[in-house]
């Protein structure tokens, strides 16, 4: 049976046996697996996942939180791909009991996502374009961190989602994203990966700039009333693309685009190099 982890040695190769049928349980791993070349592998996946286009035909078997393991089971899938971070343990082990392989693929940082798409092209056979893709990411997101790497650092609040607030913390691709255009996370040292916080602890951190990704209403008309903010007080609060920055796929190498454009934009309006 296949087992591993992505990223770690052993994972297994396609070799000359028939690529796998594949069954994807969260749409950044179907993502993925498109740009790695195995998208036609792809037999199940679940809700919301829409990109590629191609991605919105292939078969439904649930979402995030609920499963329809009879309809995973009729596909016949060879392997279920899971998020190490997201798919409840339970699913995997439902999944595993039903005699399908589960995959758990680990995706916290931009490394990781470069990672899965090499492993997904020895899994599915797809090598050439999937290493193509991989390097692509790895030089684009290089590029932008030379480019920033000597800029002036400026306090930047993230912000995910709005009632309640939720941030995140260091140790989140977002904020990895954030140090690489030289920005601080104001709430980096906090634990867990996207912790609320109190509207109060926001104002305290006095951000320079705020930038958020909730993709619904304007930021600025949500926090115009807390004006001794400087990110308030200067204008200096910009919405992000959602899903290039929420889903660890290659699609963050737009994000990271959007978030140092904003923090650039930012610094020249604080006077900041």
């Amino acid at each position: 049976m296949l087992a591993g982890l992505l990223g770690v040695a052993g994972w297994p190769s396609a070799g000359a046996a028939q690529p796998p049928r594949i069954v994807s349980l969260a749409p950044h791993l179907t993502e993925i697996l498109f740009a790695a070349g195995a998208g036609a592998r792809i037999v199940g996946t679940t809700e919301f996942s829409d990109h590629p286009d191609a991605a919105r035909q292939v078969p439904r078997v649930g979402d995030a939180f609920r499963l329809d393991y009879e309809r995973i089971v009729a596909l016949r899938p060879d392997v279920a791909v899971a998020w190490e971070s997201g798919t409840p343990a339970h699913a995997v082990d439902r999944l595993r009991s039903l005699g399908i392989d589960v995959l758990m693929v680990r995706t916290n940082s931009p490394g990781d996502v470069a990672d899965a798409l090499e492993s997904f092209g020895r899994l599915a056979g797809t090598e050439p374009e999937a290493r193509a893709a991989a390097a692509r990411l790895r030089a684009d997101l290089e590029s932008l961190r030379r480019e920033y790497a000597a800029t002036d650092p400026v306090r930047v609040f993230v912000e995910i989602d709005e009632d309640p607030v939720y941030t995140v913390s260091g140790s989140h691709l977002i904020s990895q994203i954030v140090s690489l255009c030289g920005g601080e996370n104001v709430f980096g040292e906090l634990e867990g990966v996207a912790p609320a916080v109190d509207l109060e602890a926001v104002v305290a951190r006095d951000p320079e700039i705020i930038v958020s990704t909730v993709g619904e209403g304007d930021p600025a008309a949500r926090w115009s009333r807390w004006s001794s903010m400087t990110a308030v007080r200067l204008g200096l609060i910009f919405p992000l693309p959602p899903d290039e920055l929420t889903r660890p796929s290659p699609r963050i190498v737009t994000g990271a685009r959007a978030v140092c454009s904003a923090l650039a934009e930012g610094r020249r309006r604080l006077g900041r190099r």
